[in-house]
């Protein structure tokens, strides 16, 4: 559908809090049934014929659903375009009623403010939407004219597993290998694996026909190198709610089967990893997170009888208890999109710090593609962004790198977009669970929409994911290495203050910069748009600022 028609006003705070349909009910605890709304902004205009204006208008394609809608929902909406400066220099808002479908608006802007030529630059369009208490914010940054691209330090792509080191590397060189792969899905274990033909969204738990079998295998086909399969952990029951007449020993039976096959397929295949593990917890009163390494199965669902339906009990939604188990066992974790408010709480606090949940949560998703996707050729354009949610994260004090993953429900297994998460091993040693861990846990991670790109920030001589001491200047570098005729179109170094829960600001538009931080500590990651939009994201360094002697 199509507006015509804009004509509700929105009331937003200026701290960018935008609930006006607060008081409508909030959504059940059922899992997938939550508030969606997506943004595809095209990073360049389109071709005109009649004015030099009309070659930067473009249709900005707004989508919003609510999976397993039982009724009717309201939704209020609002498009932001703001100018390079910040200052919004457009607007579009609107509101229409949700029932069993997906809803798309398509939002036409003619590459003109004022009634003028738009002046060349990275403008932002950001979206604001709400229904009920739940709340999206999606922001894409676009490209006006022909900005002057990034100036970026010499940088020669790393080997990978398709493009693999052809000589003795430079002196100096980085001496890592990039390994690109999809580290959130589902199969038929719990929500999904469906045909794609056929797949309307999650499905029934362990009803559909494809399970990790078919998983990995696509995925390898598909030019993979890692797929994790992440399944819900109280779906082993074989129900969205709690099956009373759950046979325990057939969900943790159906468990290490799960493992059992990713053993199996990474031995068959080297060079290719496949994982097994559980996605922990619920939406409602929750938050999802993986857990990469678990030997069992967690969870706090009993049946009739009152047996536990899992190896090892974990109190639902007690992220805190979550947390110092896996720490006790030192597993590994990623936040999975994250949202803003409602997640990850703590004595009350939403995606609260713990020094517990420090030691194990390694990453946070920053870019996911539709977790409903049919897409197989990486067309899918609905696509969420979570940098604000892993910034709060990261300012609470946590050390996570920035993951883009998938999070397919389809039999799509990594094909639905470009997208990756990318990890570094020492050149020469094998890919498998063990070193691909050490890798997550030293945060040697970059996300990225486009997966044959590569980003790395090093400080100092210090390659990110490192924490260390500094004095005096600190330089920052950007390694970007494009692909398939692609490069920089802006480049961004972010800068923020573990444990302060400010703002994460940018401390610079250039590649290569050197400030001195003031005493204490910082992080510092680097963010890169390519001149076909897609962005990348390198993982965060820590830096302690020594006070200087006087």
């Amino acid at each position: 559908m199509k507006t015509s028609s804009l004509t509700l006003s929105l009331v937003l705070a200026a701290a960018g809090v935008f609930n006006p349909l607060a008081g409508t009910s909030a959504a059940a605890v059922v899992e997938h049934r939550e508030f969606e709304a997506t943004l595809d902004a095209p990073f360049r205009g389109t071709a005109g014929t009649r004015t030099a204006a009309r070659t930067e208008a473009r249709d900005f394609a707004l989508s919003f659903a609510y999976p397993n809608l039982g009724g009717r929902r309201p939704v209020t909406w609002r498009l932001e375009l703001l100018a390079p400066s910040g200052r919004r220099v457009a607007q579009w808002q609107g509101h229409l009623v949700l029932g069993g479908a997906r809803a798309d608006l398509t939002v036409r802007w003619t590459g003109t403010v004022a009634g003028r030529r738009a002046a060349p630059g990275i403008y932002r369009v950001r979206l604001l939407a709400a229904s009920g208490t739940e709340t999206e914010d999606q922001a894409w940054d676009i490209a006006v004219g022909t900005p002057p691209a990034p100036r970026l330090p010499a940088f020669v792509p790393l080997p990978t597993r398709r493009a693999p080191a052809q000589a003795a590397p430079a002196p100096g060189a980085l001496p890592y290998t990039v390994w690109y792969g999809n580290l959130h899905s589902q199969t038929s274990d719990s929500d999904g694996g469906a045909p794609v033909d056929n797949c309307k969204g999650a499905q029934d738990p362990q009803s559909a026909p494809y399970g990790p079998d078919a998983a990995y295998p696509y995925a390898r086909r598909h030019g993979l190198d890692i797929l994790m399969v992440s399944e819900h952990n109280h779906m082993f029951d074989g129900s969205d709610g709690t099956n009373a007449d759950a046979d325990p020993a057939a969900a943790k039976a159906r468990y290490q089967a799960g493992l059992k096959t990713a053993r199996d397929e990474s031995n068959v295949h080297p060079g290719f990893l496949a994982l097994y593990g559980m996605e922990w917890g619920v939406i409602g009163n929750g938050g999802h997170l993986n857990i990469f390494d678990s030997d069992d199965l967690l969870g706090w669902e009993h049946n009739g009888k009152g047996e536990l339906i899992a190896d090892t009990e974990t109190p639902k939604s007690d992220y805190a208890a979550l947390y110092a188990l896996l720490r006790a066992r030192g597993l590994t974790g990623q936040f999975n999109h994250p949202a803003l408010a409602g997640q990850f709480v703590v004595n009350g606090t939403p995606l609260a710090y713990t020094p517990d949940g420090d030691a194990v949560m390694a990453l946070c998703e920053v870019v996911n593609s539709s977790a409903f996707s049919t897409s197989e050729t990486e067309g899918e354009t609905r696509r969420s962004n979570f940098e604000q949610a892993c910034n709060k994260l990261l300012e609470a004090g946590y050390h996570v790198a920035f993951s883009s993953n998938q999070d397919n429900h389809c039999a799509n297994w990594g094909a639905s977009y470009s997208n990756r998460t990318a990890v570094l091993l020492p050149h020469g040693v094998a890919l498998t669970r063990a070193s691909f861990l050490d890798a997550v846990r030293a945060r040697r991670v970059f996300a990225t929409m486009d997966k044959d790109a590569q980003l790395v920030l090093v400080a100092n001589g210090h390659l990110m994911g490192e924490r260390f001491d500094n004095a005096g200047p600190l330089r920052l570098q950007a390694l970007y290495a494009g692909a398939n005729g692609h490069g920089a179109a802006t480049v961004a170094l972010m800068e923020g203050v573990p444990g302060r829960n400010g703002d994460v600001t940018q401390l610079s538009d250039q590649a290569d910069a050197t400030t001195t931080p003031a005493p204490g500590a910082h992080f510092y990651y680097a963010k890169v748009t390519q001149d076909d939009g897609k962005v990348l994201w390198s993982a965060p360094v820590w830096v302690n600022q020594r006070q200087e002697p006087r």
